[in-house]
């Protein structure tokens, strides 16, 4: 996000909202020359958008299909189209998932501050925030050979939306509007589009935090069960339990936890057994663990644990977790590492092993692969992405060559290779 206290806010007064274009405004300012010389360097700053039509852009999907490297996935990235410096869209790559090595592969234009994506379970349909004072989401249909259609956005009905998430069941999209601290439902189409909102829910209570304006909604997320939502609010130190009503597509809480105030909670993810949670606290620069009801959804925070900062100035982003459960990952902004942890006692421990450079500055988010060989970094002020070997006994990672160069990388979402692929290797 950015020096620390949520997507776009001011480090001096973190509860501004007023902040946000300033803020914006001055990252572009420190980092665009940089930025500018990276995209030159690597080849991979994005071009204009553009509009195609529709057998162009088959054709030239096969095209690049025909030169893909085999074991390719592909890899989409978000970023801030109003920022000076920033990309023109969804910037699209192709990843190796032998060496690591990643591709640019264009934009998908039309889109404005795609912060934050997620794909549909079936893997035909992207998601992106369009992180706005007026916020919307943007539904994009992506074609098996490479090529895109966006299917429109919808408002979210409240402001800077800076995190999304597919409802298990595919058809419900829950995005988190950082600016007005509230969370939306809308319904998704046999097609992947988006219908109107179904819901808007405001989080009130309890007040908010100290030096907090109001409620930031930061994340929402569904439980591995998919019995419920939880909405992470780093305004109101909170985490709110919802149920998801799947025919209606409403909201509706049945609990909630409180933080340590001034915590900061920013995002968490879940224990592959569903019954426990990790929680990055971006204002602390802690994490804790948190034991989960699926019966009643409550959450139930443990004591802050270190991030591996060291102390120094840090605001913890996001954690991922190994689908066994062995190993969990945190993004460190401002020690600019990923630290690595063991999960211990079935999911309720966490250790930590240690913490690795990113080569880059300002980690603000972080995605396995869905081989889970590889670790993306999207790093914000330097603009690039980079990528790690997992080592899949130990959790180790190692970097797999320089940081790839993409303008204000806020987001890195892989997408494994196509189905029969037949390269060696492939999955």
């Amino acid at each position: 996000m950015n020096s620390g206290t949520g997507p776009d806010r001011d480090p001096v007064n973190p509860a501004s909202p007023a902040s946000r274009p300033g803020r914006r405004a001055v990252i572009g300012a420190l980092s665009g020359i940089a930025l500018a010389a990276a995209g030159a360097a690597c080849g991979s700053a994005e071009p204009p958008a553009r509009r195609v039509r529709p057998e162009a852009r088959r054709t030239e999907a096969a095209s690049s299909a025909a030169h893909r490297p085999r074991r390719a996935g592909r890899l989409f990235l978000g970023t801030y189209t109003s920022q000076e410096g920033g990309g023109s869209g969804i910037g699209l790559a192709t990843y190796d998932e032998a060496t690591g090595r990643i591709t640019g592969a264009g934009t998908i234009g039309g889109v404005s501050d795609p912060s934050y994506l997620a794909l549909h379970p079936s893997g035909r349909t992207l998601y992106a925030v369009d992180e706005r004072e007026e916020g919307g989401v943007t539904a994009v249909a992506l074609s098996p050979g490479g090529g895109h259609e966006i299917l429109g956005t919808r408002g979210t009905g409240g402001a800077a939306p800076c995190h999304l998430s597919v409802h298990p069941g595919g058809k419900w999209l829950l995005s988190a509007n950082y600016g007005s601290g509230s969370v939306a439902v809308h319904p998704i189409d046999a097609s992947g589009a988006l219908g109107e909102r179904t819901d808007l829910v405001r989080h009130t209570a309890p007040p908010p935090g100290p030096g907090q304006d109001g409620p930031h909604a930061h994340q929402i997320v569904t439980s591995p069960d998919g019995r419920h939502v939880l909405a992470v609010d780093l305004g109101a130190d909170t985490v709110y339990t919802y149920r998801l009503d799947t025919k209606a597509g409403t909201l509706r809480q049945v609990s909630y936890a409180r933080l340590r105030p001034g915590a900061g909670p920013r995002h968490l993810a879940f224990h592959p057994s569903g019954r426990f949670a990790y929680l990055a606290n971006e204002l602390d620069d802690t994490v804790v663990v948190c034991a989960y009801d699926p019966g009643s959804g409550r959450l139930t925070p443990g004591e802050p644990q270190p991030t591996g900062s060291g102390g120094g100035a840090n605001y913890p982003a996001q954690f991922v977790v190994t689908r066994k459960g062995r190993f969990a990952f945190l993004a460190n902004r401002g020690h600019d590492s990923v630290a690595r942890y063991a999960v211990e006692r079935a999911g309720a421990r966490l250790r930590l092993l240690g913490t690795v450079a990113v080569e880059g500055d300002f980690p603000r988010h972080l995605a396995l692969s869905p081989s889970e060989r590889l670790l993306f970094t999207a790093n914000q002020k330097s603009g690039s992405v980079s990528v790690f070997r997992v080592d899949a006994g130990t959790g180790a990672l190692r970097l797999a060559g320089k940081p790839f160069g993409a303008p204000v990388a806020v987001c890195a979402l892989p997408q494994g290779p196509p189905v029969g692929d037949t390269g060696r290797g492939s999955r």
